[in-house]
């Protein structure tokens, strides 16, 4: 018998019929004497209805009576979930978040796992129950209702994985898996029947959004086994796992992008130490992040420096820099909010060489400029100008044959 953890998404419990779907195939995994485990999100739609409910309320939101309000969405998901089950002829019990005693820090809106209590789980599924838990949501010490933050039930659905030492931790979405890049981009890209925590963390931080990144540092972390599966079709689905000989040889698995970066620099600063800090420093204190840093040295002994933060953040961003700008005596501030990052991933790039230059040759092709590259390990991304993305993922795809079987 295994112990198997389920997370189904807004979309896969849309409504009355999609969660009664969910249900019969929760059971099929019962009747086939696995013990179940289910996580669910609120119903498509349900936390931007809640959302608005306060915005209408008020506009300055109580963090504690927002998280408070938010967990409602999940508690109506359980309890539908576990009555179609019940109707099934399945034993089942609901569980929010503190029920369980998903323990987290008292960060409203935000919070973080710090412990979870399985015996009250572990109870029920030696007693032949399907347990079926809220996502998204815990308590912190004093009572108070907490939640994770967007996404966060495939954070709840992997804790609860690795507290419960599960075989399998099973993420159902609307898609069949991962795929080398998006399909709606490149309609041949392929689904990966496998890919190592390392590249599906590069994949998550640069766009694809499939998983949360939070629940795939999770499950790398405590060794617990992912799946994404579709709920809406059969399929073994993509699993997540640690690097092994075969994946190794891999040189390209995917390509990521991201839409929502925008890039800012400022030219001729006097060259001295903490240059970067004076630059950077109230970016940073302004709650900004920063994506790619690229520094250049002149021989007049002036820098310029350049980085990029989320397109949101832009106006924001370069409202600072320009202060700092006249404080350090530099020359001229100037930004680009019409841009793409574009990403290669792969683990086998650490033992493979030409693959930069094969990728800079392949939009050099096309006429594509290349306004930033940052490198790592397993990643090369170039920032290229908005309307090059589709071009440049689709030349891409195509030199790194990525529609078939995987270039090694």
């Amino acid at each position: 018998m295994a112990l198997i953890v389920q997370k189904y998404g807004g979309t896969s419990v849309g409504d009355v019929k999609r969660i009664k779907n969910v249900a019969k195939k929760v059971a099929q995994y019962r009747n086939q004497g696995n013990q179940v485990v289910v996580v669910v999100s609120a119903m498509s739609g349900e936390t931007n209805r809640l959302l608005t409910l306060a915005e209408q309320m008020t506009a300055k939101k109580n963090s504690r009576e927002l998280d408070v309000l938010l967990s409602t969405g999940e508690q109506v998901t359980i309890a539908l979930l576990s009555m179609a089950l019940e109707d099934l002829g399945c034993a089942a019990r609901s569980y929010t978040g503190g029920q369980v005693r998903i323990l987290t820090d008292s960060a409203h809106n935000k919070a973080r796992i710090l412990d979870i209590d399985e015996t009250p789980v572990r109870a029920d599924l030696d007693e032949g129950r399907i347990v079926v838990i809220a996502g998204f949501q815990g308590v912190d010490e004093n009572g108070n209702i907490t939640t994770l933050g967007r996404g966060g039930s495939d954070t709840t659905g992997v804790a609860l994985a690795a507290a419960l030492n599960a075989e399998e931790c099973q993420i159902y979405t609307d898609v069949d898996g991962v795929y080398t890049t998006d399909p709606r981009i490149v309609p041949k890209a392929r689904r990966l029947d496998k890919i190592t925590f390392e590249e599906m963390l590069e994949m998550a931080s640069l766009g694809s959004k499939v998983i949360q990144i939070r629940a795939v540092e999770f499950a790398g972390k405590y060794n617990v086994p992912l799946r994404v599966l579709s709920s809406f079709e059969e399929g073994n689905g993509t699993v997540i796992t640690y690097e092994d000989s075969d994946v190794e040889q891999v040189k390209v698995c995917g390509i990521a992008f991201n839409k929502d970066e925008a890039k800012l620099t400022i030219q001729g600063v006097p060259d001295r130490p903490g240059v970067a800090y004076h630059i950077l420093g109230p970016i940073s204190d302004a709650n900004i992040e920063i994506d790619m840093i690229i520094q250049n040295i002149a021989e007049d002994s002036t820098t310029d420096f350049t980085f990029t933060v989320h397109r949101n953040d832009y106006d924001k961003a370069l409202e600072i820099l320009q202060v700092t700008s006249d404080s350090l005596g530099a020359q001229k501030v100037s930004g680009d909010n019409t841009i793409v990052k574009i990403s290669l991933v792969g683990v086998g790039m650490r033992s493979h060489a030409g693959i930069a230059s094969k990728m800079f040759g392949t939009l050099a092709n096309e006429r594509i400029n290349l306004r930033m590259i940052s490198t790592s390990e397993i990643k090369i991304s170039v920032v290229v100008d908005e309307k090059y993305l589709e071009l440049a993922v689709r030349a891409l795809h195509d030199a790194f044959e990525l529609e078939g079987k995987p270039e090694i």
